[in-house]
């Protein structure tokens, strides 16, 4: 069953939208609802491009499920300031899944360590990857490379903020594995197969939890892996990229250009809608589009040539609740100026070693016209 969101007024007065009772608001606003026991929520944090708009940033989704338990597939450039919008505990969000190393995919993975390290996460975080054609293409060598060019911003932080926090624990696998588990805890197992983008080294992932799955496809050419091991998906997301007439329009390409990146190293709408046919998901999910009601349309008319089946082209804060019997699809409502989110006593307690200070040189160059107010006592 595919259902409805309703109006919050629809609501039984003072009953809060679960799938214990199944009825949800007609917009999803963070932090008022509470997810099921047996339930699953899907936020699409970015939908578009490399050359991101301020509707579509970068691709990255946000898995919870109703034991507690939170992942984020691809965390790509722009991501973060959609996450922080929802004010999620980041104290729980600490494993970031990578389906390939390019910009539009991993690029606010710097941003994500650090802001989740500054608003909660007192524990290391865990980046899942695939490994690359040469050691130097891989995940590690992404991670380490990173670390290396904001160091300072690291050791800047260290002391002021819970040591464990700022450690980053890599988890690279080979990509050429097929449908091998890279994760599995709580109840949750999360597989990797290979997936076709560019070059080798781009991957597909599914997550399964309590007889729910969760595909998630990364950038990719129509592959048999995909077909096989995509199968009974609650949710299959798949790229879903503009026609090649309606890319060459968009950017300025000549057609040529725009049917190879079109449907060459991505997939094209009817490619998907033809995958979508013959897996017959309780729900498609198309995105990595150039989002435009113009573009929308282009899309829709080519995927419904081929497949009449249940479909969600994302957008930005497009959130779906799934359960054994439902699948709801709506949009977030968030406050663009949103707080941060408070830290836990645990992250205030966690241990820090010494606050780093700068050098006589430099201290010594203080204005003495002014005078800063003298430090609270420990504790306060």
């Amino acid at each position: 069953m595919i259902g409805q969101a309703l109006a919050a007024d629809n609501l039984p007065p003072g009953r809060t939208a679960t799938a214990t009772n199944g009825t949800y608001p007609a917009s999803y606003f963070p932090n008022t609802e509470l997810l099921g026991d047996n339930e699953m929520r899907i936020t699409a944090l970015g939908t578009g491009m490399p050359n991101q708009t301020k509707r579509a940033v970068s691709i990255s989704y946000y898995v919870e499920l109703g034991n507690g338990d939170k992942f984020i597939f691809d965390i790509g450039s722009g991501a973060m300031g959609n996450l922080f919008s929802l004010r999620p505990d980041f104290s729980k969000i600490d494993k970031v899944f990578a389906s390939h190393l390019h910009v539009d995919h991993v690029g606010d993975f710097m941003g994500l360590h650090i802001g989740s390290w500054l608003s909660g996460r007192y524990t290391p975080i865990h980046f899942y990857g695939p490994s690359g054609p040469s050691p130097e293409l891989g995940s590690k060598a992404f991670i380490e490379g990173m670390q290396k060019a904001y160091a300072w911003d690291i050791e800047t932080r260290s002391g002021a903020l819970p040591d464990a926090g700022g450690q980053i624990v890599v988890h690279e696998f080979d990509y050429l594995q097929e449908n091998v588990v890279v994760y599995q805890d709580n109840g949750v197992t999360v597989r990797s197969w290979p997936a076709i983008h560019s070059l080798d080294g781009s991957v597909s992932y599914s997550l399964e939890w309590n007889g729910l799955k969760y595909v998630f496809g990364g950038d990719t050419y129509p592959n048999k892996w995909y077909m096989k091991f995509a199968a009974d998906a609650d949710i299959a997301s798949h790229e879903l990229f503009l026609p090649p007439e309606a890319l060459a329009k968009y950017f300025g390409w000549d057609l040529r250009q725009a049917t190879y990146v079109s449907t060459r190293i991505h997939t094209e709408p009817q490619a998907f809608g033809k995958v979508m046919a013959t897996l017959k998901p309780r729900m498609a999910v198309g995105y990595h589009s150039v989002q435009s009601p113009e573009n929308n349309a282009a899309i829709m008319d080519e995927v419904r040539k081929v497949y009449d089946g249940p479909l969600t082209v994302a957008r930005d804060l497009m959130v779906i609740n799934v359960t054994a019997d439902d699948i709801v699809v709506r949009m977030a409502s968030v406050d663009e100026y949103v707080s941060p989110p408070a830290v836990t006593a645990e992250y205030v307690k966690a241990p820090r070693t010494a606050q780093k200070e700068t050098s006589e040189a430099i201290s010594s160059g203080k204005w003495q016209g002014y005078s800063p107010p003298p430090m609270p006592e420990p504790g306060q």
